[in-house]
């Protein structure tokens, strides 16, 4: 099989280009991957953003959302074999997906949903494994009661589409989700939320329903441009949790004066660093893919492209960048 890739070009990298890199050859708990979709996500725009600011020495290869079916696994896989369909968003510091075959590590790594396309499937694992891990390892969200509130900043987006089911799941708290616009409200009351407000006017909408404070804040968009109103939002002893990263210091007054806690969430940590526990991704894909095929969760699939090209892929993110997306925006190979 040949390989194919679409890359941003080192000679212009504003741009993407075509190349055909050689067939790469599994390390002992990798799987090579012939990819059938990819779905584009904030974090491809931003390190295209990054490698326009310091260059490039040859093609980069974006791309961390997947689905396809294994080729070839290394001698220390276990739990898959040639020709099992799988899903991943796999590893920042790799080649990406934006390609016909891709390296992956078995171990953060799930089995495809059996009752989703291609294109369903690639719109999952980053999001999912970003919402589970910052709700479930961050925030401890399942240990909340009924008197309680989680406040999503971005409930319509790719992280918050999976986040506001997952935590109707597994939590009594009482979930209320950012939205402006009248399709991006329904879509977030369409998964659940039991309030939704406006980001721009947080603490006004939240009086309107009687609440002051909340007790926990998922933040999956802007956080320097909501932290002044988180800061005043999170209740003494609360928790916030985001997984967007400040350009500006971030005052911590109101976090000191309130002993509430601030957690980071970045779903590449495992991967980074081979953590201990690094299978766990691989653990969680595969129960995120049994609630998908029991009918319990929706794909977040929004919008479809066609074919593996430049085009498809400037015209995808573009589309990420606008900052108006509800769920994921999908390339089908």
């Amino acid at each position: 099989m040949t390989m194919r890739a679409i890359a941003v070009n080192p000679e212009n990298p504003e741009q993407f280009i075509e190349i055909q890199p050689e067939r790469p050859t599994p390390g002992e708990y990798d799987l090579l991957v012939e990819v059938k979709a990819v779905s584009i996500n904030p974090v491809d725009t931003k390190v295209h953003k990054g490698v326009r600011k310091s260059g490039l020495q040859q093609p980069r290869i974006l791309g961390w959302d997947a689905s396809g079916v294994v080729v070839e696994a290394g001698s220390k896989v276990t739990g898959f074999k040639a020709g099992d369909e799988v899903y991943y968003a796999g590893d920042v510091t790799r080649p990406g997906s934006n390609s016909t075959l891709q390296l992956v590590d078995a171990r953060i790594t799930g089995h495809k949903p059996r009752t989703l396309d291609w294109g369903q499937a690639a719109a999952i694992p980053l999001t999912a494994l970003t919402a589970w891990e910052g709700l479930f390892e961050r925030l401890r969200i399942e240990e909340a009661t009924e008197t309680q509130t989680l406040l999503i900043i971005g409930g319509a987006g790719g992280v918050g589409s999976l986040a506001i089911p997952f935590t109707k799941m597994h939590s009594k708290v009482k979930v209320i989700a950012t939205a402006s616009r009248p399709d991006s409200v329904q879509w977030c009351k369409d998964r659940g939320a039991d309030l939704v407000i406006n980001y721009q006017n947080m603490p006004e909408e939240l009086a309107q329903h009687g609440i002051e404070q909340v007790d926990y804040i998922f933040c999956l968009n802007d956080t320097d441009g909501h932290w002044e109103t988180i800061g005043k939002l999170i209740a003494p002893q609360g928790q916030i949790c985001t997984i967007v990263e400040n350009a500006h210091p971030l005052d911590m007054e109101q976090l000191k004066l309130k002993s509430a806690a601030l957690h980071w969430e970045f779903m590449f940590t495992r991967s980074m660093y081979a953590t201990p526990d690094i299978a766990r991704q691989g653990e969680i894909l595969n129960e995120v893919a049994q609630l998908l095929d029991a009918g319990k969760l929706a794909t977040t699939l929004n919008e479809t492209l066609h074919g593996l090209s430049v085009e498809s892929l400037t015209q995808a993110h573009a589309r990420v960048l606008e900052g108006h997306m509800r769920g994921k925006v999908v390339i089908v190979y």
